[in-house]
């Protein structure tokens, strides 16, 4: 029986072999299935077969000959099981990975150190997100805002895609000059507004390199090919942050109840004001066909928010026109909010989402006349009672808004 097998391989090795004689001669071109290597181990064993004698020339070039396939083909096989697995692409890390939202009640604090014992450097609230930097006997350290530090693991949950996503504001930033928005994730879709580059948009939905915003004009579709995506969580606050933020809390306070009340008497005030001078408009067009007088306009009086909310009623009526600063021929939402303001020497960007920086931040309960609200790809002026006055679109120019959560409020922006 191992006489046959080893009949068999002879027999299957003399198709590439050509004993001669006491010489081996190999073919100069590798047969058909022949690799390059074994042809170069058959030369090899060619050129040690031509220094032996006739008789070990036969056994011992056949057996030289046999560990030369068996070491070329190791080789061969080891190179193809190399070579032939394709290459395991690299896997993309998630961004919300290394993300960590505190599950609290009201908040955890953030420590010096990975023990109760560490100083209380800040505070991490419920919902807060933070980005893990490391880990440490059951304590991640993290860093969120302006605070670095540790918060035991026990307080918040890591690497939760959805959790992330539903904590986080997913915001799409136009990167292009003039952005297009659609009424369907579509190029053929209808354009239901413009947004200028560098504004950003809330995002609702991801889908098929599509994503769904909010804007004035409602919620439409943008290409992914335009905008940068990005997602913004609430933070830790720090010592310093808090104690400003209380101190700020408690003047607000003191002052909120006379402001509101002052701030409801000027608004019913000025809409009377309105009122009577459409009416006036109403009456003189009725004549004959002449035009309506020019509306006058009061400069700028006082100082403060309530100044500010005053004088920005009286450009109610007057167009809408995307890009414009004009209060009198048109303007678009933050071109209109940054000529107010530029009326009493403050000069804001020409931006909504930039305005979400301007001056300090304020609670919605904490509202008062002069406070820049920002919304999804808006901006507006709170006039008090509840009410916004803003340019709102093409169709409707620059009015009255009310409740002024008529949509999603982002931040609210104190200036005075």
């Amino acid at each position: 029986m191992n006489r046959n097998r080893l009949r068999i391989r002879t027999c299957c090795l003399a198709s590439a072999v050509v004993l001669a004689g006491s010489t081996m001669v190999v073919n100069a071109a590798p047969s058909a299935g022949v690799s390059g290597g074994l042809s170069s181990a058959i030369s090899g064993v060619s050129s040690e077969s031509e220094n032996a004698d006739s008789e070990s020339t036969v056994a011992g070039g056949s057996l030289s000959f046999a560990k030369a396939i068996s070491d070329t083909q190791n080789t061969e096989d080891e190179k193809k099981e190399d070579t032939g697995k394709e290459k395991e692409a690299p896997v993309a890390k998630s961004e919300y990975a290394d993300i960590a939202v505190a599950q609290v009640d009201n908040y955890v604090n953030v420590r010096s150190a990975a023990t109760e014992e560490g100083e209380v450097l800040g505070k991490l609230y419920d919902k807060s997100a933070a980005t893990v930097e490391d880990e440490e006997n059951g304590w991640y350290k993290i860093t969120s805002g302006n605070v670095t530090g540790y918060v035991k693991k026990e307080f918040v949950v890591v690497g939760d895609e959805e959790l992330a996503k539903s904590v986080g504001t997913r915001y799409a930033k136009v990167n292009t000059e003039t952005l297009k928005v659609r009424t369907e994730a579509s190029m053929d879709a209808s354009v239901l507004g413009l947004v200028p580059g560098g504004d950003d948009l809330v995002v609702s939905e991801e889908v098929d390199g599509w994503v769904k915003v909010s804007m004035e004009e409602g919620d439409g579709y943008v290409s992914t090919d335009y905008v940068t995506l990005t997602t913004e969580y609430v933070k830790a606050e720090s010592k310093a942050e808090e104690e400003a933020r209380l101190a700020k809390e408690e003047a607000e306070r003191k002052a909120a109840e006379e402001a509101a009340r002052k701030a409801a008497e000027d608004a019913a005030r000025q809409s009377r004001r309105s009122s009577s001078s459409s009416g006036a408009s109403s009456s003189s067009s009725g004549g004959g066909g002449s035009s309506a007088p020019a509306k006058n306009y009061s400069a700028p009086s006082g100082a403060g928010g309530a100044a500010v909310a005053n004088y920005a009623c009286q450009f109610v009526g007057n167009p809408y026109v995307y890009g414009g600063t004009s209060l009198t021929n048109g303007a678009d939402c933050s071109g209109f909010v940054m000529s107010v303001y530029a009326a009493f020497g403050i000069s804001l960007p020409h931006s909504s989402s930039a305005m979400r920086g301007v001056g300090y931040e304020v609670s919605q309960s904490a509202m008062q006349p002069g406070d820049i609200i920002c919304y999804s790809g808006h901006v507006a002026i709170y006039v008090g009672n509840d009410t916004i006055v803003h340019a709102s679109t093409a169709a409707t120019g620059i009015k009255y808004t009310s409740p002024a959560a008529y949509k999603s409020i982002i931040t609210v922006r104190r200036i005075f």
